[in-house]
Order: structure tokens, then C-alpha cells, then sequence
């Protein structure tokens, strides 16, 4: 019986203590959570020097190394979020139907955790400290498995979280890290302990995990999200927004990383969006319109995800193309279109088949944090369960609640008994 096998088993039993767990104690504990991590900020540091030392000796490429500083603002961005979190609604026990089948026969649903919750992470120790924050609120086991570029964060982080959570009155065995390779496969087989998978990272990987596991799997995959110009947009407002979205933070899955320019504003925008960007150091690359008239490097890929200093710009005849470009490049994650007209915003929202449309803003948006949900797990791009930024409501179930007096199925069967089926307001 192998180690990764023990864990399993007491994170289900952990699951089922934590589902009976009062809100009162989770929140102390993530304040006690919140506390420990700017106490210990010393010991936290120093462990991700090590991580940034060995990736830049490695030659880790710049915005990766962005991701996976932690410093003290980081710790201060994390601490908000759990504190942020703490001032949520619990998201267990809530009544979201109550239909009165008969006198005295009442059903409820009602919302519960998953269980345990296995989520595989990019190089970013500031999503553990997220996704271990969401999973303690939700009521939620966890095993986390980030990036080896974090290995020494990770680590001291997750051990802070553990054993403060555990200090707190959560029960042992709530909180796992595992850190290879081989630990993933294992768990993809722990189908009976458990119940939900998060992938975060590449389409390929997402589809790797859903092809060698039979557990659920809420695939979170890569953020090729546009922004479209249309022929009425506010020029001000569009480069304003341009700017935010492409260069306020490039690491991350909610920048966009394709411009779709509406031909009838092409030459109005262009120009001061070739200056914006070249201030910026973007490297702008285009389609054969724009590789011909302004000399930019042509296109290799649409569905093509930088994290860089690096955008894709193509000009589009009218609404309907650039809704059909999205469609057929995106990545289901995040669109946005920069329009003074009503009826365009209303089609785009409704054509574009992402988890977040977006009118008159910046892409970077996208983000539980940013939508009040406290934090994230990651942003799905599936439709089942949840979609777009992952937050509490994402992490919970619900079970039914019936509360009979009596009652059997005979009676209704031989017509002694009729169903009413009152449905209440909630």
C-alpha cells in the first residue's frame, strides 16, 4: 500500500469531518491561515529565492519568472484574498429547491462539498494558497500538485497551511501536497477516494488528464482570449483598454492575446495602437493584410496562447467575422468587444461561446478575486458543473433532503394517496 494511497484514504475521512464542519471554525481558520503566512513571510521568502535562483539559472523565461516570485506583495495579495473570502457566505447548506410533494413530505435540495478535490497547478505558489483557501471554505479535502519550478515554495507553503488549518481544529490528513510525476498517475487511479481532478495548464494536458482518468475532471485550459474593435468603438476607450488587457500583467490566462480590428476603424486605431504597443515593447505579429501594408511578422498560429510581450493583430470585415474567428481560435475562456452600440454587444455576448463575454473592458477581469468570489481554482473552460473563474459555488454539490412523516411509495402507486407538488420560492 503505497503512500500516495494512505493520503487518499485520510482525505476522505478528512472529507467527511470537514462537510460537518462549522463556518465559524473554517473562517478561524483561515484567519489563523492568513496570520501564519505573514508571520512565517521570512522563512517563505528565503524558500522562493531558492526557486527563483535555480530557475533563472535554468533559463526560466521572463514572464514565468514573473509568476513565480512570491514576495511580500504577493503574500499581502493572498492574505487579502483569504480575508475576502472569510467575509463570503458559507457556500454549504444552502436551500436552492423546496417543493412540498405531499402533507408532510418535503423535498429539499441542498448544497454539500465534492469531497476531495485534486488539483495540478502551474509554477504559481500564490494559486496553492487559492485553491487550499477556496477548498478549506467549500468544505473540500484537497491534494495539490504545482509546478516543480515552486517545489521549496510550495512546500513551505502548503506545510503552513496544513498544520495551522489542523492547529485550528480541522482534521488531520485535509491537505496534501504531492511533488512528481509519478504521484499524478497514481492519483489519476484513486477513483474511489477521489472525486473531482483540476487540471490547469495546456489543452494537450487538460485532454492528457481526461484521457487517463475515470474521476471527473473539470479541465481549466489555455486562455487564447480576444478583444474585438468594433467600427463605432471610442478610440480612447479602446487603446486604453488595449494597453490593460495585453500589458498590465502578461503571465497570466485572462490577457488577451488577439486583437480583432474591425476594417471600417483600421485606420483611425492603428496607428496609435502600433505607437502604444512598440512604447510597451510588444511585438506585434499579423495577418497577411497587415504582414504586407505595415511590414509585421506574419501570424504562425491563431489558437495560440504567448504570455508574453507579444500580440496577434487581424483585421476583420464586420462583427460577424470576428465572432466566427473567435469561435473557431479561441479557447472558451475570455472575449470582450469595445462598442458604443447596444445590438452589437447584445450579439456578441450571446455568438461568443466562452465562459466570459465581456463589453467595454479589459479582459484581465477574468478572475474570481475580481468577480467577489473570494479567490479561484482556475477558470474552466468546460460547460458541465462549472464555467469561468472557479470559485466556492464552483467547488460544491447538492444533495437531496426528503422529510417524510410516514409516507410510502404504495400508497401513491394504488391512487389512496396524490401528489401535490407545491414549489416554494426560495
Amino acid at each position: 500500500m503505497s503512500d500516495l494511497y494512505i493520503h487518499a484514504q485520510k482525505a476522505k475521512e478528512a472529507s467527511r469531518i470537514l462537510a460537518c464542519t462549522s463556518a465559524d471554525l473554517k473562517n478561524t481558520a483561515l484567519e489563523n491561515i492568513a496570520k501564519a503566512l505573514v508571520d512565517n513571510r521570512d522563512e517563505i521568502i528565503r524558500a522562493n529565492r531558492e526557486d527563483l535562483d535555480k530557475a533563472e539559472v535554468s533559463g526560466l523565461a521572463m514572464p514565468l519568472l514573473k509568476r513565480l516570485k512570491f514576495d511580500d506583495t504577493k503574500i499581502k495579495d493572498v492574505t487579502e484574498g483569504i480575508r475576502s473570502l472569510i467575509k463570503l457566505d458559507d457556500p454549504l447548506g444552502k436551500v436552492s429547491l423546496h417543493t412540498t410533494l405531499d402533507d408532510g413530505l418535503e423535498l429539499y435540495r441542498v448544497s454539500c462539498p465534492i469531497g476531495v478535490i485534486g488539483v495540478i497547478f502551474e509554477s504559481r505558489p500564490d494559486a496553492l494558497v487559492q485553491i487550499a483557501s477556496l477548498c478549506l471554505k467549500s468544505g473540500n479535502s484537497v491534494f495539490l500538485k504545482g509546478g516543480s519550478e515552486a517545489m521549496n515554495t510550495n512546500a513551505i507553503l502548503a506545510k503552513i497551511i496544513y498544520e495551522t488549518g489542523v492547529e485550528s481544529g480541522l482534521p488531520e490528513g485535509w491537505l496534501h501536497l504531492i511533488t512528481s510525476r509519478s504521484d499524478v498517475t497514481e492519483m489519476l487511479g484513486l477513483n474511489d477516494y477521489i472525486d473531482l481532478i483540476i487540471p490547469r495548464g495546456s489543452n494537450e494536458f487538460v485532454q492528457y488528464i481526461m484521457k487517463n482518468t475515470t474521476i471527473a475532471v473539470l479541465g481549466h485550459a489555455d486562455g487564447v482570449c480576444h478583444t474585438y474593435i468594433a467600427e463605432d468603438a471610442d478610440i480612447d476607450m479602446a487603446l486604453k483598454i488595449l494597453i490593460d488587457c495585453k500589458t498590465q500583467y502578461v503571465a497570466v490566462c485572462n490577457t488577451t492575446e488577439t486583437v480583432l480590428i474591425d476594417r471600417k476603424i483600421k485606420d483611425k486605431i492603428l496607428p496609435l495602437l502600433f505607437e502604444a504597443y512598440k512604447e510597451r515593447n510588444v511585438e506585434m505579429f499579423g495577418d497577411d493584410e497587415l504582414c504586407s501594408e505595415f511590414g509585421l511578422s506574419p501570424v504562425t498560429e491563431w489558437h495560440h496562447e504567448y504570455l508574453d510581450y507579444k500580440v496577434s493583430l487581424k483585421i476583420v470585415d464586420g462583427i460577424d467575422e470576428a465572432i466566427s474567428h473567435i469561435n473557431r481560435y479561441g479557447s472558451g475562456h475570455t472575449d470582450a468587444i469595445i462598442t458604443t452600440d447596444d445590438e452589437k454587444a447584445s450579439k456578441f455576448t450571446l455568438s461568443v461561446d466562452s465562459g466570459c463575454c465581456f463589453v467595454n473592458c479589459s479582459t484581465r477581469f477574468s478572475d474570481g478575486f475580481r468577480f467577489g468570489f473570494g479567490a479561484e481554482v482556475g477558470v474552466s473552460t468546460s460547460k458541465l458543473h462549472a464555467r469561468g473563474p472557479v470559485g466556492l459555488e464552483g467547488l460544491v454539490s447538492y444533495k437531496y433532503k426528503l422529510m417524510g412523516s410516514g409516507q410510502i411509495v404504495g400508497d401513491y402507486a394504488s391512487g389512496k394517496s396524490t401528489f401535490k407538488h407545491i414549489h416554494h420560492k426560495i
